[in-house]
């Protein structure tokens, strides 16, 4: 694989630091990681005191389901000589589709990816519900989700992988929805992946949308840069906090700064400034 060698990463000990929260700070690969290969993405983690990289899927790192069985050790060694962990892929496979021949290519592909996150040792993939499709009854498609969810969360399992479902969608990001689709997932390891929408807002609020998913959270939460927009970034950690959460905290940033160093430190200075109040 082009980019990937087995240099020993030199050890990086600043790392962002979260308290007695618990909560670690990571990065997505969304826009601020989309072109850089695999050395280059660890690099700036550690020297940015991320502590862990969500890799999404058809960026520059090429960490894909082409790598043979060399390659993949490869990249869990570049990993292991860091102090930056593979959280897992994040990919773009979703389950509410009609067309069984779509789900299944979707579910099919999970699975290959689930295998490539063992093998690189990561802990999980992030999938998607992704849709409820006009003209078909709700009820219908929420059964699809949960069903797919189901077998891709089996397989995952006897792996020991997490499928991590992200509150995404158009309609399956309304947390009723999701809770609708997880009331019939029988799978353990399948969880909720917390995405900062905005429709987390919507009635019954920020607090109620919380509670109504909470008990199957996983180690995963999506956040946008924490110095734009509105979303209630300190109003969310302490929901979290309240819950003993010491998972993930994921930067999935939008926008496209000139020195994406900078950006990264100041993202991570904010949110150690955001969670100072739950230690």
């Amino acid at each position: 694989m082009a980019g990937i060698g087995l240099a020993v990463m030199n050890p990086f000990t600043a790392y962002s630091s979260s308290g007695k929260s618990g909560m670690k700070f990571g990065l997505v690969t969304y826009q601020w990681g989309k072109d850089w290969d695999l050395p280059t993405l660890i690099a700036n983690c550690e020297k940015t005191g991320y502590h862990g990289v969500e890799l999404r899927t058809h960026h520059a790192h090429g960490v894909e389901t082409n790598l043979n069985a060399l390659q993949r050790i490869e990249v869990k060694k570049r990993f292991n000589d860091s102090p930056v962990s593979c959280i897992g892929y994040g990919s773009n496979f979703e389950y509410h589709s009609p067309d069984p021949a779509k789900r299944r290519k979707n579910i099919d592909q999970t699975k290959e990816y689930i295998k490539l996150c063992k093998d690189i040792g990561a802990t999980g993939i992030k999938v998607k519900p992704n849709n409820l499709p006009a003209g078909i009854p709700k009820e219908k498609t929420i059964a699809r989700i949960a069903e797919s969810l189901n077998e891709v969360g089996k397989f995952a399992r006897d792996l020991g992988q997490i499928i991590r479902v992200e509150v995404h969608g158009n309609l399956t990001q309304e947390l009723p929805n999701m809770r609708a689709i997880f009331e019939q997932v029988t799978e353990p390891d399948v969880k909720i992946c917390w995405n900062s929408n905005n429709t987390d807002l919507l009635p019954p609020g920020l607090k109620g949308n919380f509670e109504m998913v909470k008990k199957w959270f996983g180690d995963t939460v999506h956040v946008r840069e924490l110095n734009i927009g509105e979303y209630p970034y300190r109003k969310l950690f302490n929901l979290f906090a309240g819950i003993g959460y010491d998972g993930w905290i994921l930067l999935e940033a939008r926008t496209e700064p000139e020195d994406r160093i900078a950006a990264m430190e100041e993202q991570l200075s904010l949110f150690n400034k955001l969670i100072a109040g739950n230690q």
